[in-house]
């Protein structure tokens, strides 16, 4: 039987990227990871795709006259490959409300916070900032307002005494491998559903995250 298939945006080293072609390689995972899609031609994640013999294509913004403009060819070519779903791994790029209305349901985003804390960029250096204790990651449905589509999988690390930015992040990365597959598991199995602007989700296994708080001593 034919799966589903997935484009994989990038914009960079394309590390969720990996965790989702490495998930699909095994048999019983439902959706093919068919093209990875970059904004940014020198973007190192396209070349670690290839040598998974994953096709890649470009999309480079610059070229475009407007976001519009470079949504419309980013559909066009999304079309062309016949995606079932899109997959957002680090792209670094917003997106038009009418795009995000084309794919609703489809595409799904990874976020390096516990949503709805920390929208945007440079959660970590925030999170620690702030002092918070609990710091972690989320796979949400793509809505035209960034970073706010309904949630469907957490994973909550422990903020450590003499965190820097870059451990923290190590930690939280760590999991964001961990549920990037499995959400896209639950989406392209029907298994995780909007209802009433949050996500239903059937019963389901996923290998434990961390703790969800610090060890003692």
């Amino acid at each position: 039987m034919t799966k589903p298939r997935a484009a994989v945006l990038i914009s960079g080293r394309g590390s969720n990227m990996m965790s989702l072609i490495e998930a699909a390689s095994a048999p019983d995972y439902p959706v093919e990871i068919a093209v990875v899609i970059s904004n940014r031609p020198e973007a190192h994640g396209l070349a670690r795709a290839q040598a998974c013999n994953i096709p890649t294509r470009t999309l480079d913004h610059k070229a475009h006259a407007d976001r519009a403009a470079f949504d419309a060819a980013l559909h066009a070519v999304l079309e062309e490959e016949q995606a079932d779903f899109v997959c957002l791994a680090g792209f670094m790029r917003l997106l038009t409300a009418g795009f995000v209305e084309k794919w609703q349901g489809r595409m799904i985003n990874i976020h390096p916070a516990l949503l709805p804390s920390y929208k945007g960029l440079h959660t970590h250096e925030r999170a620690l900032a702030d002092g918070v204790k609990i710091h972690g990651a989320t796979v949400h449905f793509v809505t035209p307002e960034m970073d706010v589509g309904p949630i469907i999988m957490q994973a909550a690390v422990p903020v450590l005494e003499g965190d820097t930015p870059d451990s923290l992040g190590a930690r939280v990365l760590a999991q964001e491998h961990v549920i990037y597959p499995a959400a896209l598991r639950l989406v392209a199995e029907g298994r995780a559903r909007i209802t009433e602007g949050r996500v239903a989700i059937d019963e389901f296994e996923i290998a434990p995250p961390a703790l969800v708080v610090p060890p003692a001593g």
